[in-house]
């Protein structure tokens, strides 16, 4: 008896155990779709939306849903990319911009649940490149955006000073000791980005977080439940 018991319960604590885990600092987390669904309710700016969805020309390159990362894994089991509706909104105005210019929008990471920050954590320690898990990603609030700019004639990226996810000096937004072509290429970007209310993360010049991201709560929702949740109202 006692035994079936233990048998029982098993399960139980194991759910209870890997859920502790996702929340090791015991942050106040949207964890779970009711509370996601609550906060939209108060205030529809709280949606994470599908960009790929709300600008369709938008590209893609989720870097995180392959192997081609600074983890060599894939992180991600899809390769979308979420953001506050505010955000999708002045994206879609940045995107506008730049296509009279002939250019725009990469995207490679936009929202990114939680349970990630802690794995980047783990991997790396270091603030100067990933955020703390005690304090939480403005990525895990849907309010940043890694991204880079485009040719939209050939798709092919506009040359900046250094790839996606580099971690050297060289990726600082003010760091000048760079051809000129690729200080004009980066001011660019963050001059258009500036316009609509983003701002340069210091030491990622792919790195924007959009104005008053304070304001939206630390999420650890997956891709996988925030297409369901979209596609159960829809």
């Amino acid at each position: 008896m006692v035994r079936l018991l233990l048998i029982m319960l098993f399960p139980v604590f194991a759910i209870s155990q890997s859920v502790t885990n996702r929340n090791p600092y015991d942050m106040q987390l949207t964890n779970s779709i009711l509370k996601y669904q609550t906060e939209i309710l108060m205030n529809s700016d709280n949606e994470l939306v599908d960009l790929s969805e709300f600008i369709p020309e938008i590209l893609l390159d989720i870097r995180y849903a392959t192997i081609n990362n600074f983890t060599n894994d894939t992180v991600y089991k899809l390769p979308k990319a979420f953001a506050r509706r505010p955000v999708a909104e002045a994206l879609a105005a940045v995107q506008k911009e730049l296509r009279r210019h002939g250019m725009g929008l990469k995207i490679f990471d936009a929202y990114r649940p939680y349970e990630t920050t802690l794995r980047f954590w783990a991997l790396i320690g270091n603030t100067q490149y990933v955020a703390s898990p005690w304090k939480g990603s403005r990525h895990n609030r849907g309010a940043a955006v890694d991204l880079t700019l485009i040719t939209l004639k050939t798709g092919k990226e506009i040359e900046m000073p250094t790839g996606y996810d580099d971690f050297t000096e060289k990726a600082s937004s003010d760091y000048t000791r760079l051809p000129e072509h690729l200080i004009a290429n980066r001011s660019y970007l963050i001059k258009v980005m500036q316009k609509h209310g983003f701002r340069v993360f210091p030491t990622e010049w792919w790195h924007f977080d959009y104005k008053d991201w304070e304001n939206y709560s630390l999420v650890d929702l997956s891709f996988e439940q925030l297409l369901a949740y979209k596609n159960n109202i829809n």
